[in-house]
């Protein structure tokens, strides 16, 4: 009680004296509740000791449970709690014991657990925890691109100036008028400084994998993916994948979409996209780049592929499914079918009707760039799709209604 008013008494010449007056406002208002708070407790201690002297040696237990609770209170962590009360702690388990406990526990349950004590937060943030609930629940929708970007994120955070750098503006001043108050009284030592506009300062980001899950998880993350039919299955769009950045909704266990401008569009939002509409981008060719075809070689009819397409050049480029069909000279007959020793592989959407310029496009085997025209579009790179979790994708989304 008596250091908490030294510190009122300190920090109201400090605030006198005007050489951090912002500062010193948000502080003494912090201050003031914690007096009044103590305030309450030690009239709270003075009733209870009119009822000692009241009631003599009877209510002396009563008196020692009082300390006895405030004491448990107020230990700095767990174990010390434990012990003080000579109850066992789960502690006190075996260390093979306590990780298979941690192991079968919910990222939920698991994120708890670490704010109990700081001998349990050390077990756990450990990433072979989180690794697994990682790629359990986001593994399908993160790739390199993902992972990169996560990095970048993180020293981004944590540089000088960055968003979670408390070095900037008057961070260093406030430390250390902190750090002098916390001498004359220890409560100042659990005050969190604020970041700029006042708000308080979260979790500092590290490069731990508890911290990507749970900037994922509350969608502070914005991660780079591929979306199916974007833009609500705009029939513009249908049977294409397209680039974009996704940030995870957890009220609606679904994300939202952010599409980069093209032409004269500006960023497009999408809400609402569902997880079977998400995948990791298969390479780590960039939207504007084209795609080192490698597979032109083996291609036959019948196989599926996805094939990168866009509008003009200054469009993006989308992968868009389709199968490898027969030449025009050939009758399809499997025994006498030659079409995979020619120069020219015919490419067949035949999400399209039977007429449309989108059913087919031919490109060369042995020289394949990039082809087309402003009124048809621009064909890019090939990839053969080999798994049949791929084609099975493609099916699942194929239209109720042939395309024109």
């Amino acid at each position: 009680m008596l250091n908490l008013l030294a510190a009122f008494v300190f920090a109201c010449l400090l605030f006198l004296s005007k050489p951090c007056a912002r500062d010193m406002r948000l502080f003494l208002a912090s201050l003031c509740q914690q007096l009044v708070l103590s305030l309450l407790g030690f009239l709270a201690g003075l009733r209870l000791l009119g009822g000692v002297s009241a009631a003599g040696s009877e209510a002396m237990p009563l008196m020692s449970s009082f300390k006895r609770k405030r004491a448990a209170a107020t230990v700095e962590n767990a174990e010390e709690a434990a012990a003080a009360a000579g109850e066992p702690s789960v502690l006190d388990l075996p260390e093979l014991a306590i990780d298979c406990i941690l192991e079968r526990l919910p990222p939920a349950e698991l994120r708890s657990m670490a704010a109990v004590c700081r001998s349990m937060r050390e077990r756990c943030c450990g990433d072979h925890l989180w690794e697994r609930h990682m790629s359990a629940k986001w593994g399908r929708v993160l790739g390199r691109a993902a992972r990169d970007e996560w990095r970048a994120h993180v020293a981004s955070a944590t540089e000088p100036g960055g968003a979670g750098s408390a070095s900037g503006g008057g961070g260093g001043k406030r430390r250390r008028w902190l750090a002098a108050l916390s001498c004359v009284c220890p409560v100042v030592s659990w005050m969190r400084p604020k970041a700029d506009g006042g708000k308080a300062s979260g979790p500092v980001l590290d490069d731990s994998i508890m911290s990507w899950y749970l900037s994922m998880e509350t969608g502070k993350f914005w991660f780079p993916a591929q979306v199916y039919n974007r833009e609500h299955g705009h029939v513009g769009f249908m049977m294409s994948c397209y680039d974009a950045e996704l940030s995870y909704d957890f009220h609606t266990d679904s994300f939202r979409a952010r599409y980069p401008p093209h032409g004269r569009r500006t960023v497009v939002l999408e809400d609402g996209v569902q997880w079977d509409r998400v995948r990791a981008p298969p390479v780590d060719t960039l939207a504007h780049d084209l795609h080192a075809s490698d597979c032109l070689h083996e291609l036959r009819p019948g196989d599926h592929i996805e094939i990168q397409w866009r509008r003009n050049k200054d469009f993006p480029y989308g992968w868009w499914y389709g199968v490898v069909g027969h030449l025009e000279s050939c009758d399809g007959n499997e025994h006498f079918c030659r079409c995979h020793l020619s120069d020219t592989v015919v490419l067949e959407f035949n999400q399209y009707t039977l007429g449309s310029r989108w059913r087919q496009a031919l490109v060369n085997r042995k020289d394949h760039r990039e082809e087309g025209n402003e009124g048809d579009g621009f064909y890019g790179g090939i990839r053969k799709l080999r798994s049949k979790d791929d084609i099975s994708k493609w099916r699942q989304l194929w239209p109720t209604d042939i395309l024109e």
